[in-house]
């Protein structure tokens, strides 16, 4: 058994950003993920065109310095049983850390999800989900149906349509789209003006960007784009070029599906950019009193990131890489705190 003083679940920018800002005040922490690398989001489960969207300023991560060595100190533990997949000789083994803090790092975005959707067992096409799909390549000449609009699908069918694919896109929900100079000019606005007058802003610009979309199946929300980021953390469109594809009818529009039937929806393959869920609950054993029912925290932005009992949330923020680097920070200096005020030190 191996015993520290934190514990964060997930090695993705969630995870190293807490590690790094743990390391840069002296605290131990060890760093667990189910995957055989670090940051597996992007090295395993994205497609081969995909850069961030937001501008640099608003994406980037705390400072990272080597762990120093540190005590350990007597408090209640928080215990963790993982597997060790990187053994030799194919042989998993069983490994129990303690810890006096544990780190939620896992991320809003663990696991992807597919809608029930009637018929999409027996269907005789290959289905998959957004982040299986790397590259147009194998897709062309092939009828393909790409259910979801928001980023991922978005941009997936802008990647088919380039690599020859019969492209069409369904779209699910009404979605707000921008430039990645509009969401640039927003994020710099959000700093000096109120959210709702930013809102109000780039709206305006959208639509005299775009016209009127819902001309060619695209609803744009009641809600200020920002206003959705924030109260349900959906995201507004970063258009790469699908919007000009979807006016010349080059991409197709389809209205949401509840069912797949042969005569009914043609395609040989789909591709399903439906979004992702919290995984939390599923390693996370004993009391969810930390966490809703969808794997998130119970406490709303800016509460969210601390929990009972030496528990932290990094990553759930709903910002993006911006509301993880504040997590980390903020649960770093949360953790030095109660250490020295638990080793009697007075700063």
């Amino acid at each position: 058994m191996e015993e520290t003083m934190v514990i964060i679940v997930g090695a993705g920018p969630a995870g190293l950003a807490t590690s790094a800002c743990l390391n840069r005040l002296s605290i131990p922490n060890i760093v667990l993920e189910r995957e055989d690398c670090y940051a597996s989001l992007w090295k395993k489960r994205s497609y081969d065109r995909l850069k961030l969207h937001l501008a640099k300023q608003f994406c980037h991560l705390p400072y990272m310095d080597s762990p120093p060595n540190a005590p350990t100190y007597d408090a209640e533990k928080w215990q963790i049983v993982v597997k060790n997949m990187a053994t030799t000789d194919n042989v998993i083994e069983t490994e129990v850390y303690t810890s006096r803090f544990l780190v939620a790092a896992s991320g809003e975005n663990s696991q992807g999800t597919i809608p029930d959707i009637d018929g999409l067992d027996s269907y005789g096409g290959e289905c998959i989900h957004s982040n299986q799909y790397e590259n147009g390549r194998k897709f062309r000449g092939k009828d393909v149906l790409v259910v979801g609009c928001g980023n991922s699908g978005m941009e997936i069918a802008y990647d088919l349509w380039n690599s020859g694919a019969n492209t069409s896109i369904v779209v699910l929900n009404p979605v707000h789209v921008l430039t990645k100079e509009m969401v640039k000019m927003a994020m710099i606005m959000l700093q000096y003006l109120p959210r709702k007058a930013v809102d109000k802003i780039t709206v305006a610009i959208s639509k005299l960007e775009y016209g009127k979309l819902s001309k060619y199946g695209i609803q744009r929300p009641k809600k200020g784009p920002f206003h959705l980021k924030e109260t349900s953390g959906r995201s507004p469109v970063n258009d790469v070029g699908t919007i000009s594809k979807i006016k010349s009818e080059e991409i197709k529009v389809l209205p949401g599906m509840k069912s797949i039937r042969d005569k009914d929806i043609v395609f040989t393959n789909g591709i399903f950019a439906t979004g992702y869920k919290s995984t939390v609950r599923n390693w996370r054993k004993g009391s969810y009193e930390s966490f809703n029912e969808k794997g998130m925290p119970r406490k709303s932005f800016p509460y969210h990131w601390k929990g009972r009992n030496g528990i932290y949330n990094v990553g759930f923020s709903r910002r993006g890489l911006q509301g993880i680097s504040s997590d980390a920070q903020n649960i770093a200096n949360d953790i030095y705190s109660n250490t020295t005020v638990a080793l009697g030190f007075n700063n």
